[in-house]
């Protein structure tokens, strides 16, 4: 038997059970009626939240990108840390283009978010992946063509690897999202590892840390925390205040580094030994000599 909810036309819910004692089997229905036009506008403003925070994430890029090719410091910027963000960029391109093709009078907002996405990885982020590569690997653009196709190709062959390794991962841990979704949200590390090992310094403007780490929040957080989100699922406050406070600790090492050295965590004799340029002169110098002409060395007269 079935019976249905309240009179009033919002919500309206239906539940009920089919038994067959012959077959033995039974089944239970429960099901929800929806306002499309409520589910629409949701739609419109999440498709609206997600192209506003791509055009930032672009003039961002652009920004880094200049900056790194001012100071010639491209090497400094780690690999693992830009291509993880081109990863979770393309991911969200598939997901809001098969999205809008599932819902097809969505198509349209969700072709347009899927377009940013897909011009923010496929574009920028992989300029700037050979960017640093180049920078990394500069004899292999000096040599011909053929050594820089190969070059190419192990880039794009090395990225292209890694986004169908990271589908399989989701595949198989699809019972952990709590987990997957921390380690996406762990992209800053491989920077700070990075900074602190080669000792570079300043190698992100403070403007792209932050901002792609406040716009990257914004889905997860729109999913979390939201209590009538587009996506129909419930709150998780703990999780949204665990990824927040995961990445705010990111994003202060990596300032910290910019402000104090980044290997400011690091204990003084675990680091090191560094040469010292300024090498004192003995009490008596007269009995050294001078390393660019080979004279001895004497008190200054007059």
């Amino acid at each position: 038997g079935g019976h249905q909810g309240d009179a009033e036309p919002d919500p309206v819910s239906l539940s009920g059970n089919v038994t067959s004692l012959n077959c033995g089997v039974m089944m239970s229905l429960n099901s929800t009626a929806m306002k499309f036009d409520v589910y629409y506008g949701k739609a419109m403003h999440y498709t609206l939240m997600v192209t506003a925070a791509s055009f930032v994430q672009v003039l961002l890029l652009v920004r880094q990108i200049e900056y790194t090719n001012a100071r010639n410091s491209a090497n400094k910027v780690s690999l693992l840390t830009i291509g993880q963000q081109a990863i979770i960029d393309s991911y969200l391109c598939l997901v809001h283009l098969t999205t809008g093709m599932v819902v097809e009078a969505l198509f349209n907002a969700f072709a347009t978010a899927a377009f940013f996405e897909f011009m923010i990885f496929s574009i920028f982020e992989m300029r700037y992946l050979l960017i640093i590569w180049k920078a990394r690997r500069p004899q292999g653009f000096q040599e011909g063509w053929d050594t820089m196709r190969r070059e190419l190709s192990m880039l794009y062959s090395r990225f292209y690897g890694c986004l169908l390794g990271g589908i399989v991962i989701i595949y198989q841990m699809q019972k952990y999202p709590t987990i997957l979704l921390i380690l996406s949200y762990t992209f800053w590390v491989p920077q700070i590892y990075h900074s602190a090992r080669f000792d570079h310094r300043r190698p992100l403007l403070k403007r792209y840390i932050l901002g792609m780490s406040a716009t990257r929040l914004l889905i997860p957080l729109y999913a979390l925390a939201c209590p009538k989100n587009f996506f129909h699922s419930e709150p998780a406050y703990p999780l949204a205040m665990g990824l927040v406070g995961w990445m705010s600790f990111q994003v202060l090492i990596l300032l910290i580094q910019h402000c104090k050295g980044p290997r400011f965590f690091v204990p003084s004799r675990f680091l090191p030994a560094k040469y010292d340029y300024y090498r004192r002169i003995p009490p008596d110098p007269t009995e050294q000599d001078c390393a660019i002409c080979m004279m001895p060395v004497g008190p200054a007269s007059g």
